[in-house]
């Protein structure tokens, strides 16, 4: 199938291209609904970090050759060999501009509460680093996690990778075409928050100009036109404060991912935007956080 074919096939519910730039401009600027300003979430973020790495104990692992192939790690004290626990990583998102591990740790004290592990990843951010690229880092942080898993003490085969919109995209890259990873076993599941999907509707706006995406490279890079038969349960959510082209591109891969026969569960969550949704994913008291817990446990939601 050509890609002009599969593009027209796989954008049933969205039509973006009939938008004029300005609107693509406002719909893929997720801060517009809330007045623009994201900062005090970015402050959140940052404070529940410090307080992670002020409670917790942390590991920062290379996992690669750049200054920027690092990640943290934070590990439950009960988790041994004799009884490894599951891990979840995190992928941070900032539209692949913006943002590290460091911001990033916020979800770590809960997710450790619940006996799981928990690890940020970092990667190069454009443009430094091109999409693929980042892809690629990305991936290897993953194989790295799964070769390394007997130094501590976690699962590799309950190993969960959860990411916020560029990392959402970033998660689901990681989780299909694996023939770049070294090590190819299959990751236990997957939660994607507010993401996007189909990255070629940025091409035209400001947001493009530090990643310099053409319309090829774009419809390359992006999961809505990758091969999703094989993918790990999962759990695609959105806000309900978010633009609706921002809805559309989660509500339109959760579409896809269920013609590939994928477990999908996909939620809006009432009273979130793109930037607060995300503090909820290892809260037990919120939709979202419960639901990832119960993932992992194996247990009803």
């Amino acid at each position: 199938m050509s890609k002009i074919k599969k593009r027209l096939k796989l954008r049933q519910s969205t039509n973006w291209e009939s938008l004029s730039n300005e609107d693509l401009e406002k719909e893929y600027n997720p801060s517009s609904i809330i007045g623009g300003n994201y900062q005090p979430y970015i402050e959140q973020y940052i404070a529940r970090s410090e307080s992670a790495k002020n409670q917790l104990d942390i590991t920062e692992c290379q996992y690669g050759p750049k200054s920027t192939n690092t990640l943290n790690l934070f590990m439950p004290k009960n988790a041994s060999q004799e009884k490894p626990c599951p891990l979840m990583v995190f992928i941070h998102g900032g539209y692949w501009q913006e943002l590290s591990k460091n911001e990033s740790q916020f979800s770590a004290i809960e997710f450790v509460k619940e006996d799981i592990a928990f690890a940020a990843i970092d990667y190069t951010l454009c443009p430094k680093a091109t999409i693929q690229e980042i892809i690629d880092e990305c991936k290897l942080a993953i194989n790295w996690l799964i070769n390394n898993h007997n130094d501590f003490n976690y699962n590799p085969k309950k190993i969960y990778i959860s990411g916020s919109s560029a990392g959402a995209h970033l998660t689901a890259m990681c989780a299909i075409n694996n023939k770049k990873m070294i090590n190819s076993e299959k990751i236990a599941g997957i939660v994607l928050v507010s993401g996007i999907y189909d990255l070629e509707p940025i091409v035209p706006t400001t947001i493009n100009k530090l990643i310099g995406l053409g319309t090829d490279s774009a419809f390359d890079a992006s999961p809505l036109f990758k091969d999703l038969k094989n993918l790990p349960d999962t759990i695609i959510t959105w806000g309900e404060i978010e633009p609706l082209e921002f809805k559309k591109q989660s509500i339109n891969f959760a579409e896809a991912l269920r013609a590939s026969d994928t477990k999908v569960e996909a939620l809006e969550i009432c009273n979130r935007n793109h930037f607060d949704i995300i503090l909820d994913l290892g809260n037990y008291n919120e939709v979202l956080g419960k639901k990832v817990i119960n993932m992992i446990k194996g247990e009803n939601s």
